[in-house]
């Protein structure tokens, strides 16, 4: 199973899209440093999270919403899920 995942930044409020089939490894890189976007901007709070069958469909829906460009419409994504 894949999942397309949102990371908000504590200490910036910033968001970071991603998909994945191994959410425990691909968070744990976060964490690390791994990512170029997300080091130095940490600690990460996994906020939203949508499960696909495939890879292919979640990389479908990051790219979707990566094409927003919107902080505030990914926040309103993220609120709609209940996450505050």
């Amino acid at each position: 199973m894949a999942c397309l995942y949102i990371l908000r930044s504590i200490t910036t409020g910033k968001f970071y899209v991603g998909a994945t089939v191994d959410r425990a490894q691909r968070l744990g890189e976060h964490g690390r440093g791994h990512s170029p976007f997300t080091r130095g901007c940490g600690p990460w709070e996994r906020v939203y999270e949508e499960e696909y069958p495939d890879l292919a469909g979640a990389r479908r829906r990051e790219r979707e919403i990566k094409s927003w460009k919107s902080h505030g419409r990914i926040a309103e994504l993220v609120w709609r899920a209940g996450v505050r």
